[in-house]
């Protein structure tokens, strides 16, 4: 029997590796989403409504768009101010 190869000793394995910290995925084990999530969900929308208005502001369209607004504003202020004054009028004349 010295002839025989004799078994390799088994090796002991390797202890387990710790838990890996779970993932956030933003939502509850229940499928509720997180304040977290949601907060970063709005920033990022708001962040990419702002830009959007920054970049169709300095095109030759949204500057156009913005000088339509102003004139119908200011229009509309000078037609407030005629109603007014012919109120004021008609007013006066009932007194």
């Amino acid at each position: 029997m010295a002839d025989e190869p004799q078994a390799a000793p088994e090796p002991t394995p390797a202890p387990p590796p710790p838990p890996a910290e779970a993932l956030d995925t933003g939502y509850t084990p229940g499928g509720v989403p997180t304040f977290d999530s949601v907060r970063e969900k709005i920033e990022g929308r708001y962040g990419s409504a702002v830009g959007a208005a920054e970049l169709a502001a300095e095109t030759p369209e949204g500057r156009d768009a913005d000088e339509q607004y102003e004139q119908r504003q200011r229009a509309a202020a000078e037609r407030l101010a005629q109603i007014r004054a012919q109120m004021h009028g008609e007013h006066r004349e009932k007194d």
